[in-house]
């Protein structure tokens, strides 16, 4: 697929609109096109609204279960580009991602919350990725920790990560002091808008979000993790009753980690010292991988690694470092 006219042409969005005031829910799915876990979800709690066995009891429900329908169509992450990176509005889009943000971003902007679904490439248990603490900083003022950290707590996964974008931001800022190729997805890379996804243009919105990585992208158990959050998340804003679906269990042991590094692949010959898992633990000074040069990649501290990515290309992430968080939730 290679011809613009072969490419889709409109998003599928649907929307529930309560009689009575509350809530503005957007639940999102494949983001990235082969996470696909939130797609049949989303259509799982569309079916039960209109067979009437679910009652949207006030707010908005906003759902649209294929955000990037190009990448999904193909069956990749990315249609033309990453469009969990760099969104924001485009006034003179380049390619199809600008065109889906530019449709997509104004949805953001007029909801209250987000749970977007996502999954990730190695097996592993489902997580929950929120953002940060209250503040009045310059990259990511924010007023909303405490919902947001009972939204994360809500859809009832045992670990939790924070510490997104600020790590990111330190990835860019070692980018930028590197020469580019000149190429525009160079140049995005460079972007301090880098950054920003589904749930940190939400935020800058003003409103709150969790990303609900649902577990890995073929695990059959994914899209019922998906479907749960969702409903869990209408209960805990009022949009439907209590007893649709079992809450989560508030003794549950939560492992909340803080990432705080992030390191790129620099050269297609860079390699895992063994076959890595997300959150594998490691220790201070552990072989993490091998540079082409020879040299070690070892672990600055005690903790764990986060989304490593073997087929990573040169110039992108090829894994982070968490620690444990000593944030309050609930």
């Amino acid at each position: 697929m290679s011809a613009t006219t072969d490419h889709p042409t409109h998003l599928r969005i649907h929307q529930f609109a309560g009689l009575k005031p509350g809530p503005r829910l957007l639940v999102t799915g494949a983001v990235h096109g082969n996470e696909v876990a939130g797609v049949g979800a989303i259509q799982r709690v569309m079916d039960l609204l209109d067979r009437g066995e679910l009652t949207l009891l006030k707010g908005t429900l906003t759902m649209i279960p294929i955000v990037n329908p190009l990448a999904h169509r193909l069956q990749r992450r990315e249609g033309e580009r990453n469009l969990n990176r760099n969104l924001r509005v485009n006034p003179i889009p380049q390619d199809f991602e600008d065109r889906v943000a530019n449709q997509l971003c104004p949805w953001l902007a007029a909801s209250d919350v987000l749970l977007d679904l996502h999954s990730f490439n190695n097996p592993g248990p489902a997580f929950a990725m929120l953002g940060p603490r209250d503040n009045d900083g310059d990259l990511e003022p924010f007023r909303h920790e405490k919902a947001e950290g009972q939204l994360a707590l809500a859809v009832g996964t045992q670990r939790i990560v924070e510490g997104w974008l600020s790590t990111y931001a330190l990835g860019l800022k070692r980018r930028a002091e590197k020469s580019g190729d000149g190429s525009r997805r160079q140049a995005l890379q460079q972007d301090p808008h880098y950054g920003v996804g589904t749930t940190e243009y939400m935020r800058a919105q003003g409103g709150y979000c969790i990303t609900l990585e649902c577990g890995q992208h073929a695990d059959p158990a994914a899209p019922e993790v998906a479907f749960r959050a969702i409903l869990r998340t209408l209960v805990l804003l009022g949009l439907v009753a209590p007893g649709c679906v079992e809450p989560a269990d508030p003794a549950r042991p939560v492992e909340l980690l803080q990432l705080y590094e992030v390191i790129d692949r620099d050269h297609a010959d860079d390699r895992f010292e063994r076959q890595w898992a997300s959150f594998d633990p490691v220790v201070q000074g552990q072989r993490i991988g091998t540079r082409a040069d020879g040299s070690p990649v070892l672990a600055p501290a005690d903790g764990r690694i986060v989304f490593p990515n073997d087929k990573a290309q040169p110039g992108h992430e090829w894994f982070y470092l968490a620690k444990p968080s000593d944030r309050q939730l609930g």
